[in-house]
């Protein structure tokens, strides 16, 4: 519990068997319930999280997005935290950032990554395209957004009836950050955290994954 809030962590892993115990132990005391979505891995992602006392559920049927949807379907706590299972988002940190959102007023908070304070944290053609699409999404939904590719997110569980999430791939991260700027009765804020570098193999395909998120902005614009 934090400030009577019970707060659950929801981290989507895929082969990050090295990376989720690092994420895993440094958790603070008072994450009340951690779910833990194994993603079709090959490695002992699974064995090890569950051996570690996170709650592991299986979605076989890979996508970022995929993952998400079956972990926020189990969550039973008033606030939401989503991380990364390779290590590269703060875990503890936590404290500070839902300090941080129970005053700023809004129900989506999204971690920001950029600037980078470390400069391996993330390499340059990652960096210039998190700026291409941060930029575009900015542009298309009237709201400068930073980051618009952060996988670190605190918001109000509540707050997931009222959006409409399709995506189930990678582009999932930009349509829940849309969903919360479109909806005001949502409300959506940036905070910049210290982000350092992945643990384990790398899953991103920036060119591909690239022109599939540009694509997803411009429908996602159009209504389609």
């Amino acid at each position: 519990m934090y400030r009577d809030k019970r707060i659950t962590v929801v981290i989507p892993c895929l082969n990050e068997e090295e990376g989720i115990q690092r994420v895993l132990r440094s958790l603070p005391p008072f994450v009340d319930e951690v779910i833990v979505v194994d993603n079709g891995s090959t490695d002992s992602t699974f064995s090890v999280a569950k051996e570690l006392g996170a709650n592991v559920i299986s979605e076989l049927n890979r996508g970022y997005g995929r993952a998400y949807k079956a972990g926020f379907a189990r969550a039973t706590g008033d606030i939401i935290v989503t991380l990364d299972g390779d290590h590269s988002y703060p875990a503890d940190a936590l404290s500070y950032l839902l300090e941080a959102f129970m005053h700023c007023g809004v129900g989506f908070l999204s971690a920001s990554r950029l600037p980078a304070l470390s400069p391996d944290a993330m390499s340059l053609k990652h960096k210039i395209g998190n700026r291409v699409l941060s930029f575009l999404m900015s542009v298309l939904f009237f709201r400068w957004i930073n980051d618009s590719q952060s996988g670190m997110w605190i918001f109000r569980r509540d707050v997931l009836s009222k959006m409409r999430l399709t995506s189930d791939g990678m582009a999932f991260s930009e349509e829940i950050k849309i969903e919360a700027i479109l909806n005001k009765e949502i409300g959506f804020r940036e905070m910049f955290i210290n982000y350092s570098q992945r643990v384990g193999e790398k899953k991103l395909r920036p060119w591909r994954d690239g022109c599939i998120n540009t694509a997803f902005l411009l429908r996602k614009r159009l209504g389609l």
